[in-house]
């Protein structure tokens, strides 16, 4: 029987994307429904329906200003419900409080009569309308934090030269996390506050490392994201020397960790001749880089637990998970490890843990000197799941665990895979419940001694999903639980080479 592909156009309506990428999910979850996705009507938006066979000839007369219902169904009469559900959802409104408020504003100028006093914008639009009111915010005088990704670079540069000529903080685009004077923006978790500054080109490496801060008995003043692209040489690392000014002019902050991928060599020297200006010390974490000489103030941390215990003073951010002897000795035949990961720079920090080791690796967003994933030599495959390659059309794993479900299955279907290694992070925006997700699909698997399953697990107990509940979750699962994203990989090579 062929699948039922509906389309329907609501036009001139506009949803953020992170409310489109929930509302997709729940609409895949449907019975009958093979897959659904909820998208304005963008260019690229159209090729990603269209690849994932959700468009229609209807569907592609859609306009960037359009939203687009894309579902398929086994048959039409789980479409038709899967309209009637859309069609719900879209109602509802989105704006809605608990207070039970019901207005929101539909365009920036609103916005900001109706709140005349806010400084920064948010921005979570489609990629090629960011940039457009990336500017709008900015000549309205307001600091901007961009969600939105798929802007130019060129773009990108012209925003931040803008906004530094201004005096204003262009965060972003692609700026996953951000902790303001204590307010989480984006993906972030409540953390307590404290004297420690971040800033971090990446969401999951400024989570990884607040939350260990916190566990530490540490706090964070302010977590600056900066965007994925910051340190490249187009842009010259404008978002970051203005984000270390200003944690260098904040009483507030005595110390600053700085986390991104190996920055290119100018501008890599451009930020250290500004650290080594500060009277306040430092702890640099670029990821995949090499132990570099560093300013007298700073030191290198090559994991992300390294700068998180760096930064507490080198008191110990997490202690060692102990590694159980029945389960450290995996049978000869069983030697690879699958690392299936929703947090690209804990995938990369897991990738340095095992490069240090020794290791043979492989993955699809490697760090330097790692190959590209190919799947032709012996080496552990360690994947980033939320790469573009795996989210087009879908939520990141982050909203919705069950985009690492296939691969997970692959893993655990493998003879020779000794361990699965995973993460899972928490905290606002994330999935409500992302280890009772995995916990439910582990248990069609119950009874299996190999491979075993080891993740860390990012956030907080001030988060909504709470740290030990869903710590206890996976334990209770099956799960070997340790204490950070470098603990788990360590721990998954020691059960590989019998250590204990």
């Amino acid at each position: 029987m062929s699948a039922v592909i509906h389309n329907e156009i609501r036009r001139g309506v506009y949803l953020d994307s992170v409310a489109l990428m929930r509302f997709s999910r729940e609409i895949a979850g449907l019975p009958g429904i093979e897959e659904a996705a909820l998208m304005m009507g963008t260019p690229a938006n159209k090729r990603i329906m269209a690849d994932a066979n959700l468009l229609t000839e209807d569907g592609d007369t859609a306009e960037g200003g359009d939203l687009i219902i894309g579902i398929r169904a086994a048959t039409a009469a789980a479409a038709t419900a899967a309209k009637v559900e859309a069609a719900r959802l879209l109602e509802r409104p989105t704006g809605m409080s608990e207070a039970g408020e019901s207005w929101r504003p539909r365009s920036l100028r609103a916005a900001v009569k109706a709140a005349p006093d806010s400084n920064i914008a948010l921005i979570s639009v489609p990629g090629d309308f960011a940039a457009a009111e990336g500017r709008k915010a900015l000549r309205r005088g307001l600091h901007v934090m961009m969600f939105s990704d798929n802007v130019a670079i060129a773009d990108e540069a012209a925003l931040k030269q803008e906004a530094q000529a201004l005096g204003l903080l262009f965060m972003g685009p692609d700026c996953g996390t951000s902790i303001i004077n204590g307010a989480a923006l984006g993906f972030a978790n409540k953390l307590p506050r404290g004297d420690i500054g971040i800033v971090g080109a990446s969401g999951t490496g400024i989570q990884e490392v607040s939350c260990l801060i916190a566990r530490g008995g540490g706090g964070i003043s302010h977590a600056i994201g900066v965007g994925g692209r910051d340190l490249k040489e187009d842009v010259g690392g404008i978002t970051t020397l203005m984000a270390l000014d200003l944690l260098d002019a904040d009483p507030e902050t005595r110390h600053i960790v700085l986390i991104s991928k190996p920055p290119a060599a100018a501008v890599a020297k451009r930020v250290t001749d500004r650290i080594a200006g500060s009277d306040k010390t430092f702890t640099l974490c670029f990821i995949g880089g090499d132990e570099s000489e560093a300013p007298a103030n700073a030191a290198v941390a090559l994991t992300l637990k390294a700068g998180a215990t760096h930064a507490l003073g080198n008191k110990s951010a997490s202690t060692l998970l102990d590694v159980p002897r029945d389960i450290a000795h995996a049978p000869a035949s069983r030697w690879r490890v699958h690392g299936l990961f929703a947090g690209g720079t804990l995938c990369a920090e897991a990738q340095v843990v095992f490069r240090m080791a020794g290791e043979a690796i492989e993955s699809n967003a490697p760090i330097p000197g790692v190959p590209t994933l190919a799947g032709e030599e012996p080496a552990h495959p360690l994947i980033d799941l939320g790469d573009d390659e795996y989210t087009r059309g879908k939520p990141h794993p982050m909203i919705d665990p069950s985009v690492r479900d296939d691969a997970l299955a692959t893993a655990l279907a493998d003879p020779e895979a000794a361990v699965i290694l995973l993460d899972l992070v928490l905290g606002y925006g994330a999935h409500t419940d992302p280890a009772g997700h995995l916990a439910a699909t582990l248990a069609s698997h119950a009874g299996q001694k190999w491979p075993i399953v080891v993740a860390s697990v990012t956030g907080t107990d001030g988060d909504p999903q709470g740290l030990t509940l869903q710590i206890a979750k996976l334990e209770a699962a099956g799960v070997h639980v340790a204490p950070s994203n470098a603990d788990a990989a360590a721990f998954a090579l020691a059960c590989t080479r019998g250590e204990a």
